[in-house]
């Protein structure tokens, strides 16, 4: 099922020609995300070959913010290939990766060996962000919070999110589960 559900998603690309909200946007972050030296050398020296799919919506701000830089980095050190499918078109894996095992936060990066072999999962967003999203965050307006995680999201650059991906996948390669 992982292999046929895996090949029959979008590549990143094909996805982003179906945005609709936000779509000049995550066309912005796509054409600006990089990966620097370091984390390109780190992912490369990851042993195996690594499908990644990742669930969305096109509104998802996080998801915005993060998948070009995902995108990116699967580019660069070529052991890795990203897929991406809609979320509530996938009720069934979404609710196997939920959050705190009750939210159906997105974006969910689910993470494949060459078997489709689950292997490990991230998301919704970084750990930083995502706890003070939990705790100071939920003290403010939506709008308010919104407009925090952007600012962060804007300072970060998609690195927090490329270590903490890169640990789980590199804990994937050592382990023999």
């Amino acid at each position: 099922m992982n292999r046929g559900r895996f090949q029959g998603a979008s590549t990143f690309s094909a996805y982003l020609e179906t945005v609709e909200e936000n779509r000049e946007l995550w066309h912005a972050l796509a054409r600006r995300a990089a990966v620097d030296e370091e984390t390109r050398r780190r992912a490369r020296a990851i042993p195996g070959r690594w499908k990644v799919i990742a669930l969305t919506e096109d509104w998802c701000g996080d998801a915005i913010n993060t998948l070009p830089v995902f995108e990116r980095l699967a580019e660069v050190a070529g052991n890795i290939e990203l897929r991406v499918l809609v979320r509530d078109e996938n009720p069934d894996l979404m609710d196997a990766h939920l959050t705190n095992g009750t939210s159906r936060s997105i974006p969910v990066l689910i993470i494949y060996d060459e078997t489709f072999r689950e292997r490990g999962w991230w998301g919704p967003r970084p750990a930083p962000i995502q706890e003070w999203v939990m705790t100071e965050g939920m003290k403010l307006d939506p709008a308010d919070r919104y407009r925090e995680v952007r600012r962060y999201y804007v300072r970060d650059k998609g690195r927090t999110a490329m270590d903490e991906f890169l640990r789980i996948l590199k804990r994937a390669a050592t382990s023999d589960e």
